[in-house]
């Protein structure tokens, strides 16, 4: 896998400018996939936030997926309905037999919806100049992280077999702490969050890189490719951003 040759048009015997002329068709596809999933994450981005603005300002809303006691905020029953909703619509999507571009699109759309819808949460814990300055510090990661996943020479497979183990146990350790409520094991957890996905960050972007190679000719695959690779990306920028947050968010 960390043979990046293995995806770009091979050598044919009509001469050495046919070549290099379809290695540069590669790249510019290429370039126009990244391109796409990177503006499906900014406008699933921006209609979270527009989301999570509405269920914490518009107070019908907000009393119905929120609730306030002793100065601490904490979901509804129906807020962990939409809060555990996008777990249920993965795992429903992931038994589908036949994938399409539009069932994708669909799946990303209903799962970035539900997410934003539940990040009114957030809004109404911390301070909207913490939020802000977060969302730069989290952008600014993702551009950089992903720029190392797309142009490293380096395998990451490994690590992300790694990483992605390392989301269950952080997955464990968090409901754990629902318990023991320990503010040393919080900052524990907060800390090793935002390792894990920053670097999901990167090998989510190279695997993307070399899924578009995998599906060179396949263009509805592309498609089913742009949304799923959005909403692993979507995912890992969401989770950096709560995690570092916890780290560094001022509460109201």
């Amino acid at each position: 896998m960390s043979d990046f040759n293995r995806g770009y048009a091979r050598p044919t015997p009509t001469g050495q400018g046919q070549v290099g002329s379809a290695d540069m068709s590669v790249d510019v596809g290429l370039r126009g996939f990244m391109l796409g999933v990177y503006n499906k994450v900014a406008l699933g981005l921006v209609l979270s936030a527009a989301l999570a603005f509405l269920t914490s300002s518009v107070a019908p809303v907000r009393d119905l997926m929120f609730t306030v006691a002793n100065g601490r905020v904490s979901y509804s029953i129906l807020g962990m309905v939409v809060a555990f909703a996008p777990l249920a619509v993965l795992l429903f999507t992931g038994f589908a037999r036949r994938v399409t571009p539009k069932s994708a699109s669909v799946t990303y759309w209903t799962v970035v919806s539900l997410i934003g819808a539940s990040l009114g949460v957030v809004v109404l814990r911390y301070t909207g100049t913490s939020i802000g300055e977060t969302f730069l510090l989290t952008a600014t990661s993702f551009g950089a992280l992903s720029l190392v996943g797309y142009t490293t020479k380096r395998d990451l497979t490994a690590m992300g077999s790694f990483l992605i183990m390392g989301v269950w146990g952080l997955v464990g350790a968090m409901l754990i702490n629902v318990f023991l409520q320990n503010s040393m094991m919080a900052l524990i957890v907060d800390v090793i969050g935002v390792l894990i996905f920053a670097g999901l960050i990167a090998y989510d972007t190279q695997k993307l890189k070399m899924t578009y190679y995998q599906l060179e000719g396949n263009e509805a695959g592309k498609r089913v490719a742009t949304s799923y690779g959005a909403l692993s990306l979507y995912l890992d920028f969401i989770n950096l951003f709560q995690f570092l947050l916890a780290l560094f968010g001022n509460r109201r």
